[in-house]
């Protein structure tokens, strides 16, 4: 039965949890950094899955082993060995920090903050871990205790105790709130969904000291700013800090679901076994496109890609924000960057897909880009014009 396009709105909005602002577009195929609606309509897209898509849609190289793995196995408890999953793991190995060398792989990057926490926690002894106001490491319980939006947490409270919040990059906060029972200090290296906020130069580095100094963990979520998406490799590069453990997701599995948390052996060997498991993590299927995607990462020089193409990509949003005073600032490193406005960008978005254009939100007044590495200059071109024309017909004013 082929659907059309109010068949599949009624479906999903009669059968599955309203628990997703949606957009009434149907998106029903894709292609390096563009996608179609049901309709045969083109955007550019500037969201990848929420900073999935690092190598764009339908790469032939992570087709190619996804077609192949079909055809030998695509599950595989982690009660026994594949040699699938080895060979990833071993890929990965080689470009994780120097040092973290033992992994556990799950489904998501929700599920990679859980394993970090009760790692920590295994290993320290300790219950307390201090995170970041602004900060979002995912929506199951341990994950959401650590994240800061009150309006994420509250329906859910009590959430797992222990955790204490302090203002990104405020060392002499971060400092003030250990103590005895801190096991860990988590933080992401840039912050995705709390408004692409990049800390103080010396903020990490004074991370790490002071996790050294107290005898605390460091964890670094790199579940959005991993495998190249700042520019760097890991965004924790940028002030040459080395975290204890690091989260991993979104590109990873070549857009296919998986979450990796890395550790030093010490630490992740702490679990004993049957301490935490997980029925699909590690899968075959999921192995073979992420070791796809690590081949082409590394082939096709993505990290180098997203730092130039990131810089090109600013520039142009610099000069959209001279030409329009109602942007008050643009930040971000890479290919992951932000548009700040003196108001409410919902309409912004929503003119700019109708115009060819999706772009995430990441608050009420930012804008958030997060392309395929493999966008050209053209489509940044494009998405300038088209954030141009949006600006120009709305008429916006700094009243608005």
């Amino acid at each position: 039965m082929e659907l059309n396009e109010e068949d599949v709105f009624r479906i999903e909005d009669n059968s599955l949890a309203r628990t997703y602002m949606k957009r009434r577009i149907v998106i029903t195929r894709g292609k390096g950094s563009r996608v179609w609606d049901i309709h045969g309509r083109e955007y550019i897209d500037c969201t990848t899955g929420y900073g999935v898509g690092l190598a764009g849609h339908l790469h032939p190289k992570i087709m190619d082993a996804i077609r192949q793995q079909l055809e030998r196995l695509t599950v595989c408890h982690g009660s026994f060995y594949n040699d699938v999953r080895a060979t990833f793991v071993e890929k990965l190995i080689r470009i994780t920090p120097n040092g973290l060398n033992r992994m556990f792989i799950s489904n998501s990057g929700t599920e990679a903050i859980e394993c970090a926490l009760k790692v920590a926690r295994k290993f320290t002894g300790k219950p307390g871990i201090v995170a970041m106001m602004k900060s979002f490491h995912g929506k199951t319980m341990g994950s959401l205790s650590a994240t800061w939006n009150t309006k994420y947490r509250e329906p859910f409270e009590p959430l797992v105790p222990g955790f204490t919040f302090v203002p990104y990059g405020k060392i002499d906060r971060v400092r003030e709130a250990i103590s005895e029972n801190t096991a860990a200090i988590i933080a992401e290296p840039i912050q995705g969904e709390g408004g692409v906020n990049i800390p103080p130069p010396a903020f990490f580095r004074e991370l790490r000291e002071t996790c050294d100094e107290k005898g605390l963990l460091l964890i670094a979520d790199e579940v959005q700013t991993g495998f190249g998406r700042t520019g760097k490799l890991w965004a924790c590069e940028h002030w040459h800090v080395k975290p204890d453990i690091i989260t991993l997701a979104k590109p990873v599995g070549g857009s296919l679901p998986m979450g990796v948390t890395v550790a030093r052996d010490d630490i992740m060997s702490s679990f004993a076994m049957g301490e935490h498991s997980t029925t699909f993590g590690g899968n075959p299927l999921t192995c073979a496109a992420a070791s796809a995607f690590l081949d082409i990462l590394k082939e096709e020089k993505l990290v180098e890609q997203a730092e130039i193409k990131g810089a090109e990509f600013k520039a142009r949003l610099d000069d959209l924000k001279s030409r329009n005073p109602v942007i008050r600032e643009t930040r971000g490193l890479g290919l992951m960057l932000a548009v700040e406005f003196r108001f409410d960008i919902l309409n912004i978005l929503l003119q700019s897909a109708n115009n060819g254009l999706l772009i995430l939100d990441a608050g009420r007044n930012i804008l958030r880009f997060l392309p395929p590495f493999v966008i050209t200059s053209e489509d940044i071109t494009q998405t300038i014009a088209i954030l141009d024309r949006v600006l120009k017909e709305g008429k916006y004013s700094v009243r608005d």
